[in-house]
């Protein structure tokens, strides 16, 4: 608060009940703040998104599957540096090397699987996996529900 009023910029109380619910619940729904500062949806998205442009918050995901946390640099001047790395999640390069790993231990994965090991929405697992199908790192199985994803059967030519 001081280092934006040093700044010359205000927090508003809309602000600063955003900034304590994120610090308590790491993640926000622009329902949730809708429902937090009784106002309408648009003006809060259009108040996230201002947070955003001023450093406070990121923004992760599309349209209604948005979600907004604090940024490094928040966490950094509430003393838990190691907060952002939790609440960020992991990079689509860990995600990736995550379900390759747990399929060279345990053979298959679901999609449902993947995402929960990522801590992703399962839109996002197929979306990993889809791209690991398509550099030949995984094969996908099956139909449906009863589909699944594995290390693709390498065959040696003799030569």
């Amino acid at each position: 608060m001081a280092e934006e009023t040093t700044a010359g910029r205000r927090l508003s109380l809309g602000d600063l009940l955003v900034l304590n619910e994120l610090v308590i619940e790491r993640r926000m729904t622009n329902a949730t703040a809708t429902d937090l500062m009784q106002i309408d949806e648009r003006a809060a998205r259009a108040q996230l998104n201002q947070m955003v442009d001023r450093g406070l918050l990121e923004a992760r995901g599309e349209r209604r599957g948005r979600t907004y946390h604090l940024t490094a640099s928040v966490y950094r001047a509430l003393g838990n540096p190691a907060g952002y790395v939790r609440v960020h999640g992991f990079e689509p390069v860990q995600q990736e090397q995550m379900i390759l790993q747990y399929v060279d231990a345990h053979r298959t994965i679901t999609r449902g699987q993947a995402a929960e090991l990522c801590r992703i929405h399962p839109r996002q697992a197929r979306r990993v996996l889809r791209d690991l199908v398509g550099r030949g790192e995984l094969v996908l199985l099956g139909q449906r529900r009863g589909s699944y994803y594995e290390r693709p059967i390498i065959v040696m030519d003799n030569v």
